[in-house]
């Protein structure tokens, strides 16, 4: 998970920055790296590893000045490199950024701007930015201007910190949708970006967080917020308390409010280091996977409990389809019980947020015995789900505090997407353009997510409407099906409202006849191959009185005319819309049960790691 830090103020902003970038160290990185300005020039110093080869090369190598930024990088363009490590400078010598999130027209910008000249010295989409930033203000405007133009420019869910010696007093940051948080520490005669609180919280407890598509200009005595079209915002001054837990809330009410709001960053950083752009292919190192052993895997067990057990049948439908491999879902704790069929070509997959599932971890055991590959999604670094499989995906979703798992879910989809795809092209059967296509794909996610998120408001109103329903019928076809479950599972967790999560093909097999004025039905139903299908199990809903909440792709007149109440997505590539259509069915759990006044992140009788069988 990338971090951020920036300081603008009369002292020397290495040390800051350092001490700013290691408590942001939790996040995960592969490379890191500070910028300053000293004497009207940048001086950079960048490595890839661990902070702490950061630290050696400035002992080594000292630089001072004021101000500056840093950064600490999972890599998602070019390899973990010094050359791929940020801060990026631009060919003149006198910019530079900072960037976290993925510019999605990367590859057309930088078509534009090596045609004019420019050069590029990286792999990174990052230094498209500072490319186009230094032409414009080649083009006679400021560096505010320069950055605004360029924030319009750039397509995706991206936050960027920019640095110019030409303006020696300031510092440029926007957000734009939702690829994580900026936050503008306020001090006396000095301010600080970051992009979360602890990385400043020892010098400031005041702080802005900027909303999407907004942009800073921090200088010493003053920060002024605007949108990008230029609309001066009056932000609101937050008051941190030094409490570590309240700090780690930040702006949000709940941790699980905050974690469903972390999902952008989480999925950016999910695809950091594991996918090339550039050529197409996935990167799963710690799986440990050859060819030969790919091409000998003749069946998958994906086993897990609750959560990621339904996340683990939306990896059916995606290894099946692309990777053409047979793949079963046993949940955790029926596994060893079933006597499953396994030999040495068979994989157990195990999916589990904390990575110590006393289910998971039995099951994992009984594949192994039965002389199975092991293999584990895992998001809890060092787990045992981790240490004890023969290879692994970590989901790089970050600490998930809340009991009813969010980004954890979102992950794994994700995940097991880039699987798919890795089995498909070492067995050999996927053509280049097929791979290329689906990898492409991957490049929308993070801001398909951040438009979902942007609908939040939407989302709380119907969850007004709902609070006090006692029952919910969540119906899905085909992809979306578990997410009808997933759905179901997060209202009954936090809400104590009785729902079920039903394949909506089977609903007159029996559900249908529970439907009345009193029994919503919530309808998952994007345009995807099953959208046909799900619009015949609406108008079945609707004919027996039902009142029908839809997730529907933007602009779907005929559900909107249909449905009492829509919760919209955006387009998104059917094998990657379980990613976004599970989000509005998060948010409007969690607002129903944050208006019923209910505990969200510690739920009755639920635990956030199951040790126990």
């Amino acid at each position: 998970m990338c971090g951020i830090v920036g300081y603008v103020g009369p002292r020397d902003a290495t040390p800051i920055i350092l001490n700013g970038l290691k408590r942001l160290e939790y996040r995960g990185y592969d490379s890191a790296g500070v910028a300053v300005l000293n004497g009207g020039r940048i001086e950079v110093r960048r490595d890839a590893g661990k902070l702490s080869q950061l630290v050696d090369l400035i002992s080594k190598s000292p630089i001072e000045g004021a101000p500056g930024i840093g950064h600490t990088r999972w890599a998602t363009h070019g390899a973990p490199s010094a050359r791929n490590a940020h801060p990026h400078v631009g060919n003149s010598g006198r910019m530079v950024v900072v960037h976290n999130g993925i510019v999605e027209n990367f590859l057309e910008l930088k078509d534009e701007l090596s045609a004019e000249g420019v050069t590029f010295n990286s792999d990174t989409d990052t230094e498209t930015i500072v490319h186009l930033a230094e032409h414009h203000q080649a083009a006679g405007v400021n560096l505010e201007e320069a950055a605004r133009r360029t924030f319009n420019q750039i397509e995706g869910a991206n936050v960027v910190v920019l640095l110019s010696a030409a303006e020696p007093d300031k510092i440029v940051t926007a957000r734009i949708g939702n690829a994580g948080g900026v936050v503008i520490g306020l001090g006396e005669g000095e301010n600080f970006i970051a992009s979360d609180i602890p990385a400043i919280l020892e010098h400031t407890r005041k702080v802005i967080f900027l909303e999407s598509r907004q942009m800073a200009i921090v200088t010493c005595n003053n920060v002024r917020i605007e949108t990008l079209d230029g609309k001066v915002v009056r932000p609101e001054v937050h008051t941190i308390a030094w409490d570590a837990v309240a700090a780690e809330k930040g702006e949000f009410r709940h941790f699980m409010q905050k974690e469903i709001h972390e999902q952008v960053r989480a999925l950016t950083d999910t695809l950091a280091g594991r996918v090339d752009f550039n050529t197409g292919r996935i990167r799963l190192p710690e799986l440990n996977l050859t060819p030969e052993l790919a091409k000998r895997i003749q069946r998958i067990y994906i086993t897990a409990c609750g959560t990621a057990a339904y996340a683990g049948m939306v990896g059916k439908y995606l290894i099946e389809k692309i990777a053409r491999i047979p793949v079963e879902v046993v949940i955790g704790s029926e596994f060893r019980y079933s006597d499953p069929i396994i030999d040495s070509n068979t994989v157990v997959l195990a999916i589990s947020q904390s990575g110590e599932t006393a289910d998971t971890l039995a099951a994992m055991e009984e594949g192994r015995s039965k002389g199975a590959m092991v293999w584990s999604i895992v998001n809890a670094i060092g787990s045992q789900a981790m240490r004890v499989a023969d290879g692994y995906i970590s989901m790089q979703s970050g600490p998930e505090i809340g009991v009813a798992s969010t980004k954890a879910f979102t992950a794994p989809l994700v995940d097991q997407y880039m699987l798919a795809i890795l089995l498909a092209d070492l067995r050999g059967v996927i053509d280049d353009p097929t791979r290329r296509a689906l990898v492409a794909d991957l490049r929308l996610v993070p801001d398909l997510a951040g438009r979902v998120l942007e609908r939040d408001a939407e989302v709380e109103k119907v969850a007004h409407v709902l609070k006090d329903i006692r029952d919910c019928l969540y119906l899905g076809r085909g992809i979306n099906m578990p997410i009808a479950y997933e759905g179901a599972l997060k209202l009954k967790e936090i809400s104590y409202i009785h729902a079920e999560g039903y394949p909506a093909g089977e609903m007159k097999h029996g559900p249908i006849a529970l439907i009345d004025e009193v029994m919503p039905v919530l309808c998952i139903a994007p345009k995807d191959p099953w959208h046909e299908k799900m619009i015949s199990q609406i108008q079945q809903a609707k004919a027996r009185g039902g009142t029908v909440i839809a997730v529907a792709t933007e602009g779907d007149a005929l559900i909107k005319e249909m449905a009492d109440h829509v919760l919209w997505v955006p387009e998104a590539p059917w094998m990657l819309s379980p990613v976004i259509t599970v989000i509005p069915l998060q948010l409007l759990a969690y607002h129903i049960a944050a208006i019923r006044g209910l505990d969200v992140d510690q739920p009755r009788n639920l635990a956030k790691s199951v040790t126990v069988e």
